[in-house]
């Protein structure tokens, strides 16, 4: 589904959802896309109908299922000609491993948008402690910093709303944190200082037989891409 924009926008978060389609870890196909502005508008949340066998539609951490994808999906040639045509040329990119999502949709930098900007660099952290640098889960960052509940989520991801929550920690970043050195530091020690959750892939190695790719419990010893 898809919504006209309002007001204008450089910045865009994109998410992409994967189902597997085989056992090992990059074995993934492109099954949910969202694209939330710089307002906070989700202008896309669309689902894609799967031409190939599917080894699981991975449902408690992504929300998809075989109905919902058969029910409300749609091709995706037409999924990527929507992304086409929100996105202007001049768009800035925003996500969580910004370059998978854009990798996942066969997305041009300097054809069919300006840049990207990974959250992932631009929250992480020098730890002295252990002399290298920290880098957060989106869900991380957004429960510490933006005290974001999502907890009634019966799974840990779906694109529109993991789009969202990029756009809302590119904002604070820009905002809030930017302008104020304080703030920053602040930001800096409540993220090293707070618990953080296990991944999905850190509780499972495997999720119906499907590598989830966690490097130190890799089953399947296809290579990392990313």
């Amino acid at each position: 589904m898809a919504t006209s924009r309002t007001k204008s926008s450089k910045f865009f978060a994109v998410d992409v959802e994967c189902v597997a389609t085989g056992l090992d870890h990059n074995a993934r196909s492109v099954a949910q896309v969202a694209i939330v502005d710089e307002h906070m508008h989700v202008l896309l949340n669309v689902y894609i109908k799967q031409d190939r066998p599917v080894a699981s539609y991975l449902t408690p951490l992504t929300g998809l299922t075989e109905e919902l994808l058969w029910e409300r999906g749609v091709p995706l040639v037409q999924a990527l000609a929507s992304v086409r045509s929100i996105l202007p040329r001049d768009a800035v990119l925003i996500g969580q491993n910004i370059r998978q999502d854009v990798m996942w949709l066969g997305l041009k930098e300097g054809v069919d948008f300006e840049g990207m900007q990974d959250l992932q660099g631009l929250y992480r952290i020098w730890n002295e402690k252990f002399r290298s640098y920290s880098v957060f889960a989106q869900s991380h960052l957004a429960r510490v910093l933006l005290d974001w509940k999502d907890a009634d989520m019966p799974n840990e991801h779906d694109a529109a709303e993991d789009a969202r929550k990029s756009m809302a920690l590119f904002n604070h970043h820009r905002f809030k944190l930017l302008p104020d050195p304080q703030a920053m530091q602040t930001a800096h020690a409540a993220l090293l200082a707070a618990p953080v959750a296990p991944s999905f892939a850190k509780r499972n190695a495997t999720f119906e037989g499907v590598c989830m790719g966690n490097r130190k419990t890799c089953t399947c010893g296809a290579p990392f891409l990313g």
